[in-house]
């Protein structure tokens, strides 16, 4: 990480990352949270992109900016309104102090560790081998996975649709008495 550009990048997407994660915790409007936290995801997804960890990096945006994203809006819009209103709780500040606390330890670890550098070279690439071996040796697993992965959203699309005709059906009921 000898590269100008690579450092400023690094450093960008470090400040990028810790402040959207910061904002997570913040906001008050569900949806603004989700898109912190992708946001969040993704600076993750840059950090290790620039430390040439690439298939990590790709993994990243895949599963967690993606799926795990897409997963938090299924939930958040299947909830009903008065359950996602992000109000007050009690526990606010024991989470402040855990928070505070972690980032303390954290802190302090970081600045008392001896940080040894070492003067190897960057990681080979990997991405390109695990793509080759996932289309040729491992094919029939992928494909699996993929086909079930399908087959649970269209149960859970499925699932969903009938809850809500079936909801639909009381309110028509409740109306015509």
């Amino acid at each position: 990480m000898d590269d100008t550009g690579t450092v400023v990048a690094f450093w960008a997407m470090a400040i990028m990352t810790v402040g959207s994660a910061l904002m997570v915790g913040a906001v008050r409007n569900l949806i603004h949270a989700v898109i912190f936290l992708v946001l969040s995801f993704l600076g993750v997804a840059g950090l290790y992109i620039t430390l040439s960890a690439d298939f990590v990096g790709v993994v990243q945006i895949l599963i967690y900016s993606g799926a795990i994203s897409i997963l938090v809006i299924f939930a958040i819009v299947l909830t009903p309104r008065a359950g996602r209103d992000n109000s007050e709780t009690s526990m606010l500040v024991p989470g402040v102090v855990i928070a505070g606390l972690v980032a303390t330890m954290l802190s302090y670890a970081a600045i008392e560790t001896d940080w040894n550098i070492s003067s190897r070279e960057g990681f080979e690439e990997t991405a390109q081998a695990i793509g080759e071996a996932l289309l040729d040796k491992y094919i029939l697993p992928f494909e699996v996975a993929g086909a079930l992965m399908l087959v649970a959203m269209l149960g859970a699309i499925i699932i969903v649709r009938a809850e809500g005709a079936e909801s639909e059906t009381v309110e028509v009921e409740e109306v015509e008495e």
